[in-house]
């Protein structure tokens, strides 16, 4: 049982071979090179491997004392309880640098902060119960003194309320530059089931308390002050106003057996922005209160501390050898080998080959199709020696239709030859009979001349592609030369030319003209076409279609009238296939 349509066919590229030592160098060369690229980047980002993220928690532990004395205080010992804050993020931890105390306040009213000249002349400047973001209090809508030469408005609130913003300079706990901090990142890559933290197994308690930083990058320990140097600041610029400092782990690690490797590596950076004259609100502050009873009366001692905070990030991935992974890079990098022939194909195409070389490449390499509804028919006119090309148009008479583009005439060699070799034995067998080459012969004028014929010899027609003359100016129809009469109408050729064709064929009967009429077209489109281009259909002028029917007539007068037929190739002409 046959097969049916695309199950049974296989379509495959075509490929041209040219034989070159040169080209042929320049191949082996350039996929050399595109070998060596895919090699050293398959080495390179480890294209083999199969990768996964890390999931990650950290944990951290800040250790030192600082001696500072306090305005109004006094010389207070701070150590980590007091300088972590009260309270610690995830994966972050914080450092008081810098400290605002206001001492003793009381639940009570009390004269406003005079910010941004917010100052009142009588009570009615003042709205009772009214609040802003930058209030400490509720006003009680009295205008009270809140010294020799300003009054603002009363407030409930912690009385005194809070006047200083500015911080202190230097910084008051500017040593805590020498405080340590302790961080503890354990990792997992899920997908290899692979488990590892920071403090390696062979990092024992004698290690931790003697590791330094300066002397081994994988301590655990870190010193703040070297942390925010390591970060491109200055520790006690920074300490005034406080800032954030991100410290980055870095895992890339290698979980193949022959080449394990996974170890932290640690940077920092600045994450917040420093200029304090570049930003709103620069650097980082928090309050907080300690609160007692002083005689049955709550009291709290307001504390703005600055300070920074430590971001931990961790960021990484783990490679681990894969089958597949390798199979799917080498997939698909076998497209670079492309570049190649692209490269090659330029070459061919620009002035380092000639003309000629890089022309019959093209041909052989593509081959061209014309849209079946964009027909390109070739024109050839006895009066020039080029063929012309245009597009078929269904209102235009094809003889006003301006050509697309003029190509040189490609002569049919071996078509000359095997009708040259035809017509001998006939010229001299009855050389009488036949009319002389310098005899012109005179065919018949039509009556009614239309307006695109130029030789007085065309018939008119309703069919615009049949309105073309053998003449592109005036003068005499190619129906007169005596050629015309010995290569395309001569009756002992024709009927070689079939016989040559189907060598056990009989002779056509005088009624049977069919077959002479259709090989006397094609043996007109030989000799004035040639080799027509490729993907092209020859257009005889209406002078000859006619002057041919004429010839050999239909028996019943009925004609198909031009069918545009695609050109196969000539190449069977010059076989000696006419």
């Amino acid at each position: 049982m046959p097969c049916c349509g695309f199950l049974c066919q296989y379509e495959t590229s075509k490929l041209v071979r040219i034989q070159s030592v040169r080209l042929g160098s320049m191949k082996w060369i350039l996929n050399g090179f595109i070998l060596l690229f895919i090699c050293i980047m398959l080495l390179w980002n480890k294209k083999y491997q199969e990768f996964d993220l890390v999931v990650s928690s950290v944990a951290t532990k800040v250790k030192g004392v600082a001696q500072t004395h306090l305005p109004g205080v006094g010389d207070v010992v701070w150590d980590m309880v007091d300088y972590s804050g009260p309270s610690q993020d995830k994966n972050s931890f914080f450092v008081v640098t810098n400290i605002i105390v206001t001492k003793n306040q009381k639940q009570g009213k009390c004269p406003e902060v005079p910010l941004r000249g917010r100052l009142c002349r009588t009570d009615s400047d003042c709205e009772k119960g009214a609040w802003s973001q930058q209030s400490h209090g509720i006003q009680t809508g009295s205008c009270v003194k809140f010294d020799v030469l300003k009054k603002t408005c009363e407030v409930s609130a912690w009385c005194p309320v809070e006047t200083k913003t500015k911080p202190p300079r230097p910084a008051l706990l500017a040593a805590a530059e020498n405080f340590t901090a302790l961080i503890k990142n354990n990792i997992r890559f899920p997908a290899f089931n692979f488990i590892r933290r920071n403090i390696l197994p062979e990092m024992n308690d004698a290690y931790l308390r003697s590791c330094d930083r300066g002397n081994d990058s994988l301590c655990p320990i870190f010193r703040l002050g070297d942390v925010v140097r390591e970060a491109g600041e200055k520790f006690s610029e920074m300490a005034i106003e406080g800032g954030v400092i991100g410290i980055l782990i870095k895992w890339d690690c290698n979980l193949d057996r022959l080449m394990q490797h996974c170890l932290p590596r640690y940077s920092f950076r600045r994450l917040d922005e420093k200029e304090s004259n570049k930003t709103l609100y620069p650097g980082l502050n928090f309050r907080y209160a300690k609160y007692n009873t002083v005689n049955g009366v709550e009291e709290r001692t307001l504390y703005k501390a600055f300070g920074i905070r430590f971001d931990v990030m961790v960021f990484g991935q783990a490679g681990k050898f894969s089958f597949i992974q390798l199979i799917i890079y080498i997939g698909s990098t076998l497209s670079y080998y492309a570049l190649t022939t692209i490269l090659i194909d330029w070459l061919i195409g620009t002035s380092c080959y000639s003309a000629e070389v890089g022309q019959n490449y093209s041909e052989r390499k593509v081959e061209s199709v014309q849209d079946k509804q964009k027909c390109i028919l070739c024109v050839s006119y006895v009066d020039e020696n080029n063929i012309r090309l245009v597009k078929r148009s269904q209102k235009k008479s094809l003889q006003d239709i301006k050509p697309k583009s003029v190509q040189p005439r490609k002569e049919d060699i071996g078509h000359l030859r095997a009708v040259l070799s035809l017509l001998q034995p006939v010229v001299s067998s009855d050389h009488d009979a036949q009319p002389p080459l310098d005899r012109k012969l005179t065919p018949n004028p039509k009556p009614c001349r239309p307006a695109w014929c130029k030789c007085n010899c065309c018939t008119p027609s309703s069919v615009p592609q049949e309105e073309l003359c053998c003449r592109w100016s005036d003068g005499a129809c190619i129906t007169s030369s005596p050629l015309f009469e010995q290569l395309v109408l001569q009756r002992s050729l024709l009927e070689a030319v079939l016989l040559y064709q189907d060598p056990l064929s009989s002779p056509p009967d005088r009624g049977q003209t069919a077959a002479l009429r259709h090989c006397a077209y094609r043996q007109y489109i030989s000799w004035r076409f040639g080799v027509p281009p490729n993907d092209t259909h020859p257009a005889i002028p209406s002078c000859c279609v006619w002057r041919i029917r004429e010839e050999y007539p239909s028996p019943d007068g009925q004609y198909g009238g031009f069918r545009p037929a695609r050109m196969a190739s000539m190449q069977a002409c010059a076989n000696g296939e006419l």
